[in-house]
């Protein structure tokens, strides 16, 4: 918003920037909702097939088009020959832009589009055209029988990330997400340490492979664009179709009323959004682009793939002196991302020499970019390993080593925790899971034909907040039991993630109604904007301006009904009073100002014999209408009935400040593994995790298990099989589809035991709540892969960890 809008805004508005600790309101309210496992409020929607994704969002004359993507890795379309889907039934027509179409996706967050230009070849797949039919079948075959011609360049392709890393270069720090880092001299403290260990560690590009593909359904009220699409943060994505199609705010809306799943792959527009608008915009009929499976992979997102150096120098007693964390990851070339990988190696442990730099290799591969926990999800694997093996080396407990390594400030900048419960994390995590019964020798526990071993790793997820709005609405409902409900809107998203859920237990808590009288309004970007679902940061920063919103309203009807904003109560639709008000120094010389007034008019009154309650004092004021000395509680109902149109408004926004760059903040938790591995055929079976995390306050304990379970079974993927392979050849994808690329099935996933670490954080925002399910990946893989090695003691320093690279180091 800009500061004329913030200026003119005709809705009271509660704003806050995080510049100190703030109290929470959640302590006072009387329902207590925020918190309970309740059920998800749109779950019934969602099972009965009531909750329509964009795919299936009908409007009449829709047609269907289908992307065609380059088959080439680097080149020029010379030509694009449309008549050779001539006699194909149904097909409409061909639609390119070389200018407007979409190279890349874009990255989360970003107001500009991504690189645009369909004639210039990057990647295989690229999207160069769009097919457009009556039928999606028909415009299936048409994409399929499209003649391209080429000049096929892929010769020149970066192809091999191993063969590529000779010419690595620095990073574009500015638009990175960490920064390189050096302090004291690592180099010389590794050389000088007592203990040392100098590994390098390599994981793999992988895809986000949410369940709902990327689409969009595109159509045109005159000059005004409407996108039902699959985005999590609409806010920015409209701001990058503005940018793309050049049109101004007011002609472009995105809906996305239910996204099933993102995990970081749309954050931002992709290919199919705005060729959906533009060829919506020549045939003047909406236009549905639904991307298929291999498309999704081959031309949206992808995980990094990275080498990472982790060297640590050590006393005898393993505290850490030397802490040194080098990465390379690749991109596209001209592309500025990087994948953060030492995020967290800046305060996780102490020492005093330290070093985090990054470099990127250009690719001619899928754009890469943040995927679910960017920076901690693989790179806590080669940090947690290796504090793994440092362990092993020094015959500690892996826990005492991180023990001793506990920082009481954040090392690289000396600034404190906002809140740090990472021991506590370990040590409920290691009593649940009966570490202290593991077998610390590798091999040593064979059952049957399996070998049994234990691993566990620290997890570390940075806590944001972002500028956040948010409107509330208390309203007449004769529908509703009390006679009244709170409509709440905001363009945040629910990816999956129970948006709607956790925001209604927010308002229904401040607002002292049941659940089923919020009516949460989220996913369109005509309402107030929010950061959107992504970075861990969703629900601290939409739900925050959700919380003022609704603050708002409870001190516009405290002062309405004549009571201070920290003695009102609400509860179950009605207005009580509760605990007496400390006047500061204004309001008592404000009251006495009032007292003196009141005592002269009265004096006037007996002088003349005139009353005034018959001229300039019949006006009584509203607050004098309730009485509660001697009414114990007034309908909320009667009082928002008494408002003009039966309704009253309140906007909300937060916004970052000082606690984040005074105070390090930070979710923690520990994962837990028992794996068994064959003897034989060296195959790896996870058979329980346990995982305690802590996040501040929690919302709902239900949704918030969901994540960290979700979380989990990340680290099984990411751990044992999930890996984008390109052919280093010709570029294509070679597992572009789920029956490839293997995900964690229900056979993969054991049962896993979540603690939730009770937390309170003041500086975090005034819910005092942190993002939790990024968190739970953190040191989740790591936590597995150090079971393997207890369980067989290999090391395996390439991920995932397959039975080949077991086989033959397997003991007898």
């Amino acid at each position: 918003m800009s500061l004329f809008e913030s200026i003119t805004q005709s809705e009271p508005t509660k704003k806050m920037t995080m510049d100190e600790p703030v109290e929470s309101l959640f302590s006072k309210t009387a329902s207590k909702l925020v918190g309970k496992p309740i059920n998800r409020v749109d779950g019934s929607l969602k099972v009965s097939g009531q909750a329509h994704y964009s795919a299936e969002i009908h409007l009449d004359n829709k047609a269907y088009g289908v992307l065609v993507g380059a088959t080439i890795a680097k080149g020029q379309v010379e030509n694009i020959d449309s008549s050779s889907l001539d006699g194909i039934p149904n097909i409409i027509k061909v639609v390119t832009d070389p200018k407007h179409f979409l190279r890349n996706s874009q990255q989360g967050g970003l107001k500009k589009a991504p690189k645009q230009g369909a004639t210039e070849i990057f990647y295989h797949g690229q999207p160069i055209a769009v097919v457009i039919a009556e039928t999606f079948e028909a415009a299936t075959e048409g994409a399929k029988a499209l003649k391209v011609i080429y000049k096929d360049e892929t010769d020149q392709a970066a192809l091999n990330f191993t063969k590529e890393l000779s010419n690595a270069h620095a990073v574009d720090e500015k638009k990175g997400s960490d920064k390189n880092y050096v302090q004291g001299d690592p180099e010389q403290g590794l050389a000088d340490a007592e203990v040392t260990l100098d590994r390098f560690y390599h994981t793999p590009s992988q895809n986000s492979s949410a369940m709902e593909p990327h689409v969009t359904l595109a159509h045109w009220e005159e000059d005004k664009l409407i996108l039902y699409t699959a985005n999590q943060m609409l806010a920015s994505c409209k701001q990058q179709v503005m940018d793309a199609l050049n049109l101004n705010k007011d002609q472009v809306q995105l809906i996305a009323h239910y996204v099933g799943g993102g995990f970081g792959s749309k954050l931002g527009i992709a290919p199919e959004s705005i060729a959906a608008a533009i060829a919506s915009k020549e045939l003047g009929r909406p236009i549905l682009i639904t991307m298929t499976r291999p498309q999704v992979m081959e031309a949206t997102v992808r995980r990094s793939n990275t080498r990472q150096r982790i060297a640590i120098g050590c006393d005898k007693d393993g505290v850490i002196d030397t802490l040194i964390h080098d990465t390379v990851s690749s991109n596209l070339p001209g592309e500025a991302f990087f994948e953060p990988t030492a995020l967290s190696t800046h305060y996780l442990y102490r020492g005093k020499n330290r070093r985090v730099n990054y470099e990127m290799v250009d690719m001619n591969q899928v754009l890469s970019g943040s995927m679910r926990a960017p920076g901690e999800a693989v790179g806590m694997i080669a940090v947690e390993c290796a504090m793994d093996e440092l362990a092993s080396q020094l015959d500690i407990d892996p826990i005492e080593l991180r023990r001793r390594n506990e920082p009481e400030k954040d090392p690289s900048k000396d600034i404190p925790f906002s809140s740090r419960q990472l021991i506590a994390c370990m040590e409920q995590g290691a009593e649940q899971f009966g570490w202290s019964q593991r077998n610390a020798k590798p091999a040593s526990q064979l059952e049957g034909d399996w070998w049994i071993g234990t691993g566990m790793a620290a997890a570390a997820r940075g806590n944001q907040l972002q500028p956040s709005e948010a409107r509330a609405t208390l309203q007449i409902d004769k529908s509703k039991a009390l006679g009244v409900k709170a409509v709440i809107e905001t363009d945040m998203t629910d990816i999956g993630t129970g948006s709607y859920t956790v925001f209604s237990q927010v308002a229904a808590d401040l607002l002292g109604l049941p659940i089923d009288h919020i009516e949460m309004k989220l996913g369109d970007s005509a309402f107030p904007p929010a950061a959107g679902s992504g970075g861990s940061w969703g629900a601290a920063s939409a739900g925050s301006g959700v919380y003022l919103a609704c603050e708002q309203l409870r001190e516009m009807i405290a002062e309405k009904v004549g009571l201070y904003p920290d003695t009102i109560q609400l509860d179950n639709g009605q207005i009580k009073q509760v605990g007496k008000h400390d006047l500061t120094a204004i309001e008592a010389a404000k009251e006495s100002s009032q007292a003196f007034a009141d005592s002269t008019i009265d004096k006037i009154s007996e002088t003349t014999g005139v009353s005034f309650s018959e001229n300039v004092l019949e006006e009584q004021s509203e607050s004098e209408k309730y009485d509660f000395d001697n009414t114990e509680s007034y309908a909320l109902a009667d009082v928002v009935a008494g408002y003009d149109e039966q309704k009253i408004s309140a906007k909300g926004q937060i916004k970052p400040g000082k606690n984040g760059k005074k105070y390090r903040q930070s979710s923690f938790g520990a994962n837990f593994a028992e794996v068994a591995v064959h003897k034989v055929t060296g195959e790896i079976r996870v058979k329980r995790m346990t995982g305690a995390f802590a996040a501040g306050r929690i919302l709902n304990h239900k949704t918030a298990t969901s994540q960290c379970y979700g979380g989990m079974v990340f680290g099984i993927g990411s751990a044992l099989m999930e890996e984008v392979i390109h052919d280093k050849r010709d570029g294509r994808l070679c597992n572009h589809d789920l029956a490839e690329y293997h995900v964690p099935v229900n056979a993969d996933v054991p049962q896993l035991d979540v603690i939730l670490v009770e937390e309170d954080d003041p500086y975090t925002n005034p819910m005092h709540i942190k993002g939790i399910g990024e968190t739970a990946i953190a040191g989740a893989a790591a936590a597995i892969a150090n079971a393997v090695y207890n369980a067989v003691g290999v090391r395996v320093y390439d991920f995932p960890i397959t039975l080949d690279k077991l086989l033959y180091e397997m003991p007898e």
